[in-house]
């Protein structure tokens, strides 16, 4: 059984998930409309990423005999006024999100819950990784500059980006 105080952590990062999938369609979406496609791709890859996110937590709480209790998602942001903005944007978001993780974890280890500890090791991975691409998208941007070639080449590369599924989600199919 999971412990109800783990439960409702669970149930508050949930949220946090889908908030984030509905911040990253967001932007997304507003790239779209910019005209940086790749960009807008790229976005639109970690919707996908953060919704599946949330459905592996969602899992492994009904797995674990807790429930999953919905909240209503909060307003996002609408429009960033460069790719740059966005990504700084994106990096602060992800290490907010590495603390709601690490918080999540430090609560599991107090509550002496090593199943959860394991499960939630992969998305400590996780986070690690997405810190390093926002980090490496922004050290990019910042050696483009105002070069347009640059910044043109830089969004036909996010272009390139697919979609996989993450392996605890592969794993249940």
């Amino acid at each position: 059984m999971l412990n109800k105080e783990v439960e409702q952590a669970f149930n508050a990062q949930i949220n946090a998930e889908f908030w984030s999938a509905y911040l990253y369609l967001s932007m997304s979406m507003h790239f779209a409309h910019e005209g940086f496609d790749g960009i807008a791709n790229w976005f639109a890859v970690q919707f996908k990423e953060e919704q599946d996110h949330a459905t592996i937590m969602m899992n492994y709480v009904n797995s674990r005999g807790g429930k999953v209790v919905l909240a209503p998602i909060a307003e996002v942001e609408t429009s960033w006024d460069t790719p740059m903005a966005a990504f700084a944007a994106t990096l602060a978001h992800e290490n907010k999100v590495t603390g709601l993780i690490n918080d999540l974890y430090a609560l599991a280890t107090a509550k002496n819950d090593y199943a959860t500890q394991s499960m939630l090791k992969w998305f400590i991975d996780e986070q690690v990784e997405e810190e390093e691409t926002a980090e490496s998208f922004i050290n990019a941007l910042k050696k483009i500059g105002d070069n347009g070639y640059g910044l043109y080449m830089f969004d036909k590369e996010l272009a390139a980006r697919t979609y996989t599924t993450p392996s605890p989600l592969a794993a249940k199919a």
